[in-house]
C-alpha cells in the first residue's frame, strides 16, 4: 500500500492550528515504515534548511547596532508603527 504525507503552511494558521498540525505530522510519521519515504521526507527537511532558511550571519558590529536601536525603541526614544500603519504607507508609496 502506498503512503503519502502531505504537509501545508498556510500564512493564516494560528499557533493553535498548527500545533494540531505538528501533532498529526508525528502521528503520520511514527507509522511510516517506506524507506523511500522516509528518505525523501529526510530530503525535504535538509533542503529546507540549506536554501528556504539559510542562516543569516551578522558582523560583531551589526548585532551592536541592532541593540542600540532595540534600547532605543523600548525606551520610546524611536518611531514606530503598527503593521497596518506600515501597509498604508507602502500602498501609499506606490
Amino acid at each position: 500500500m502506498e503512503q503519502k504525507l502531505y504537509i501545508c503552511y498556510n500564512k493564516n494558521t494560528n499557533i493553535m492550528d498548527l500545533q494540531a498540525e505538528l501533532k498529526w505530522i508525528h502521528k503520520e510519521l511514527d507509522e511510516v515504515k517506506d524507506e523511500t519515504l522516509l528518505e525523501a521526507i529526510k530530503n525535504i527537511l535538509k533542503y529546507r534548511k540549506k536554501v528556504a532558511q539559510p542562516e543569516v550571519a551578522l558582523s560583531e558590529e551589526q548585532y551592536q547596532i541592532i541593540d542600540k536601536r532595540r534600547e532605543a525603541h523600548l525606551k520610546g526614544e524611536s518611531k514606530s508603527f503598527t503593521w497596518e500603519q506600515v501597509k498604508q504607507n507602502a500602498r501609499n508609496a506606490v
